[in-house]
């Protein structure tokens, strides 16, 4: 083993096992396409603080999501195991919706928590709310809880301000159903939520809550799950107009200045050097809403769909002294976040079927993933059609593909909501290192091809003959009586619910 190679071995073993476990920044983009950041090569997009932690740190070229669209991926992250699994599909959540992340199902937060650790949840949650708050942070490992229960598109928007003085948010979302709250713990603590002062909310609370663990000598997981750059998009007077992209431009940049204070505040309570801070997103970006919806770079379409647009996100690994700047190829997943943070903190895993893999040597050596396959499941995946795609190792073949209403207004043919299911037999087969764009097919009749369709194919079998599906949590319908309202016996329903 080379000196370098031991030295940070040495260094782990240190973090891992001191009297200080190291610190968690979990930080998670909504709808942000892989090639929305400057660090990943938009011309235009004002990101320098993630662009700091790129050139810092570890960027990921080839990391993915479990779901092109939002509550199944945010249950695989937390979780790190398939959305099919613990019931998160078809599709997402919504406020009335009866079911929600299964209480049996554990979440990093409950990894963390035996050891000590203090944790905490701030922005969009969208794993559910149920009964009496069932389902929130706060049953489900974490010890604090600000943000919205669900996507803030699930509100009457036009009704909204999110730009100053007093611009509207765009869009008509879902008007028949109460405004957007904003939920402390288990409490509402202001309906409608205040879009302008929203952001400045989050990252003062989340500073606090590392300051306090700071100084109470916890280590300590933060979990902020960002709701930009999710349309309609929101900015305050630090960000709105401040961008050279618009309002999607001025959110982003809205995100990058709350990054910017959490770094400030690491660095200042001097536990920078002792902390990781991990960003992804959860899915592509939603290209319908064209300039207003992210950029997928070359990938093909987004949100929605199967394709590298819709479940390949930009990822970055940060920890100085710990992790060497540069960038990765290797393949890894949100999936691997939990297993990867049960072993640095010297963690249990939890007894039930991970479908994540430890990231540890990418991080630490930059070294091979232990992750040699990706499945990818469509919206609304059953146990009849299976896995939409599988890569294995450089190759993704395409079992099934189709269109999505989120990926529509773009010149391919193959994104948007018209280019209906269609099988493939045998699969469309890509080489993602030669043509991550997925444009061009391979020929299927040459041995090699063959040879390496047989392996996925065995890959896929051996997979799905793992995979038992949970209850749909989605499929229990909605109940109006559980959208919340900060005033619940007032009436009418939903306009008096606003406090």
């Amino acid at each position: 083993m080379g000196s370098s190679r031991f030295a940070f071995f040495v260094i782990l073993l240190l973090c891992t096992c001191s009297a200080s476990p190291p610190n968690f920044v979990l930080l998670f983009a909504d709808d942000l396409g892989f090639g929305d950041l400057g660090c990943y090569g938009h011309p235009s997009s004002l990101t320098p603080n993630l662009d700091r932690l790129a050139a810092e740190g570890l960027r990921f070229t080839d990391f993915y999501s479990t779901c092109p669209v939002c509550s199944p991926s945010r249950a695989s992250l937390l979780t790190g195991r398939y959305q099919t699994r613990s019931g998160i599909y078809p599709g997402v959540l919504y406020p009335g919706s009866i079911g929600g992340l299964p209480l049996n199902e554990t979440t990093i937060a409950e990894v963390l928590k035996p050891l000590g650790y203090a944790t905490a949840a701030i922005g969009k949650w969208h794993l559910g709310l149920g009964h009496n708050g069932m389902f929130l942070p706060t049953k489900q490992g974490f010890d604090h809880f600000l943000g919205i229960p669900y996507s803030h598109d699930m509100g009457p928007c036009k009704n909204l301000t999110c730009f100053p003085p007093d611009v509207k948010c765009y869009g008509l979302c879902d008007i028949n159903t109460v405004t957007v709250p904003l939920m402390q713990n288990e409490v509402i603590k202001q309906q409608p939520v205040n879009f302008l002062d929203l952001e400045r909310s989050y990252s003062d609370f989340a500073a606090n809550f590392i300051t306090t663990s700071v100084e109470k000598k916890q280590p300590f997981f933060l979990y902020y799950p960002s709701h930009h750059t999710h349309y309609p998009q929101y900015a305050g007077i630090g960000a709105a107009g401040r961008s050279l992209r618009g309002p999607f431009g001025d959110s982003l940049l809205e995100f990058d200045n709350t990054v910017g204070h959490l770094m400030a505040t690491l660095e200042r309570t001097g536990v920078i050097n002792n902390t990781l801070v991990f960003f992804t997103s959860d899915n592509g970006p939603e290209l319908m809403r064209m300039s207003r919806g992210g950029n997928a770079g070359p990938l093909k379409c987004g949100k929605g769909t199967t394709y590298e647009g819709g479940m390949r996100e930009p990822a970055i690994a940060y920890w100085p002294g710990i992790i060497k700047p540069g960038v990765t190829h290797e393949m890894a997943s949100t999936l691997d976040i939990l297993p990867t943070l049960a072993r640095l903190a010297g963690a249990k895993l939890p007894p039930v079927m991970l479908d994540g893999v430890d990231m540890t040597d990418i991080l630490v050596k930059q070294g091979k993933s232990k992750r040699e396959a990706m499945m990818f499941y469509p919206v609304d995946p059953s146990e009849k059609y299976g896995l939409f795609a599988v890569r294995l190792g450089k190759y993704k073949a395409h079992f099934y593909t189709q269109g999505a209403f989120h990926s529509s207004t773009t010149p391919d043919k193959d994104c948007p909501e018209t280019a209906v299911l269609k099988a493939h037999n045998p699969p469309l087969i890509f080489d993602l290192e030669a043509d991550p764009c997925e444009h061009y097919a391979l020929p299927v009749d040459t041995p090699d091809i063959q040879t390496v369709l047989e392996q996925i194919k065995s890959v896929k079998e051996q997979f799905e003959s793992s995979m038992v599906f949970g209850e749909s949590q989605v499929g229990k319908g909605t109940d109006p009586n559980l959208r919340p309202c900060c005033n619940p016996e007032c009436s009418p329903k939903p306009s008096c619910c606003h406090c």
